[in-house]
C-alpha cells in the first residue's frame, strides 16, 4: 500500500481535473449565449445552466470515484441520469506525486466532506453575458474569447467567476481547489483561458504567485452587490487606504493571496459554507486566516447549517488587528454560531 497515494491526495487530484472540466462547461455556456437564468431567492441570487451542468459534472465525477464521501453542493438539483460527457475521470499527476501530510494519510472516504460551489460569482457571470456580445467561438476547451463588441468594460466581471471545491475533515477545511475559467481573457482571441489553483494544509498552495500588500497599506476587498449599512460601517472601521469591491468569495481570496488586498471584510450573513471552504483551505495553507467577524473559525461538518451567519473576515496577515477593529454594533448584530 506504500506505493498507492492516500485517499485524500487522490481526491484532491480528481478535484483538480474536475474543476478544470467545470471551468470548460462555464465557458461553453457563456459562449453559447443560452444561459438559462432562473431566480432562486431574488435578482441577486441567480442560477444558470452553467451552475447546473457544472455541479452535475463535479458531483457525479467525484461520487463515481469516491462513492463514500459526502458532497454538499450549492444548487438544489433533482436526481437524474447524468450525461456521460459530463463525467471527468482524469486526475492531476502532479498532485498524485506529492507526499500526503502524515495527519491526513489514513483518512477514509466516509470521514471526508466536500463542499461545492459550481459557479461562484453567478451575478457577475450573467452581467458579463448581457453587457457584450461574443462572436462564435470553437467548442474546443481553452479557446480564447473573440473580441467583444463594444461594451468591453464588462470584461473585468469575468475575473469574479470561479469554481470552488473544498475538502473538509473533522469540521476543518483541509484542502481546496479554485478554477478561474476566464483567467487571461484580456489577452484576446487565441489565448488559452483559465487557471486552476489548489492548496492543502501541510503542503502549501500552488498555481499562483503568492504576494502581499505592502505593510504600510490597508486595502480592503468587499462585496460589490450585497452591501448594506453594517457592511459599510465595518469596512470603514478598518480605516482602509483603499476599498476594492468585487464579486465572488473565491475571487476575494485570490485578491488576498496575490497581493491586491489585505483583508476581505463582509459583515453580513450572505456567504455559505460552499463559498468559503475551498478558499479558506488555500488561504490557511499559505499562513492566512478566515473566520467570522468575532474571530471564530467556521466548521465544515456535514451537519452544520450552510449559512455563515456571523459574516466573513479573511486576511493573509495581521488577522488580530482586523478583528480588533470590528465595531461593537456589528458584533451585536452578527451572533457567532
Amino acid at each position: 500500500m506504500s506505493g498507492s497515494p492516500a485517499v485524500v491526495m487522490r481526491l484532491v487530484a480528481s478535484a483538480y481535473a474536475v474543476a478544470e472540466k467545470a471551468g470548460t462547461i462555464v465557458r461553453k455556456v457563456l459562449h453559447s449565449g443560452e444561459l438559462g437564468i432562473v431566480e432562486k431567492t431574488g435578482a441577486n441570487d441567480l442560477q444558470t445552466l452553467a451552475d447546473r451542468l457544472a455541479q452535475q459534472s463535479i458531483c457525479a465525477s467525484l461520487s463515481k470515484r469516491f462513492p463514500k464521501i459526502t458532497i454538499i453542493g450549492e444548487e438544489d438539483l433533482p436526481s437524474e441520469v447524468i450525461q456521460e460527457d459530463l463525467i471527468e475521470t482524469g486526475q492531476s499527476e502532479e498532485i498524485l506525486q506529492r507526499s500526503c501530510p502524515p495527519e491526513y494519510s489514513q483518512l477514509k472516504e466516509e470521514e471526508i466532506v466536500v463542499w461545492v460551489d459550481p459557479l461562484d460569482g453567478t451575478k457577475e457571470y450573467t452581467e458579463a453575458s448581457r453587457c457584450f456580445h461574443f462572436q462564435a467561438v470553437a467548442q474546443a476547451p481553452h479557446k480564447g474569447l473573440d473580441t467583444p463588441q463594444p461594451h468591453s468594460t464588462a470584461l473585468w466581471l469575468l475575473d469574479n467567476v470561479t469554481v470552488l471545491i473544498g475538502i473538509a475533515y473533522g469540521g476543518k477545511a483541509i484542502a481546496g481547489v479554485i478554477n478561474q475559467p476566464f483567467y487571461n481573457y484580456q489577452l484576446g482571441a487565441g489565448t488559452q483561458l483559465g487557471r486552476t489553483m489548489w492548496g492543502m494544509l501541510g503542503l502549501g498552495a500552488f498555481g499562483f504567485q503568492l504576494q502581499e500588500v505592502p505593510g504600510d497599506r490597508r486595502i480592503v476587498t468587499t462585496t460589490r452587490s450585497h452591501s448594506n449599512k453594517l457592511v459599510t460601517d465595518c469596512v470603514d472601521a478598518m480605516e482602509p487606504h483603499e476599498v476594492v469591491r468585487v464579486g465572488g468569495a473565491g475571487n476575494k481570496i485570490i485578491q488576498l493571496v496575490e497581493g491586491k488586498a489585505s483583508a476581505y471584510v463582509f459583515a453580513s450573513p450572505g456567504c455559505k459554507k460552499w463559498d468559503t471552504c475551498a478558499p479558506e483551505a488555500i488561504l490557511h495553507a499559505v499562513g492566512g486566516k478566515l473566520t467570522d467577524m468575532h474571530g471564530n473559525a467556521y466548521r465544515y461538518d456535514a451537519s452544520v447549517k450552510h449559512m455563515n451567519s456571523a459574516g466573513v473576515l479573511a486576511t493573509l496577515r495581521n488577522h488580530k488587528y482586523y478583528v480588533s477593529r470590528v465595531p461593537q454594533s456589528v458584533l451585536q448584530a452578527l451572533k457567532s454560531d
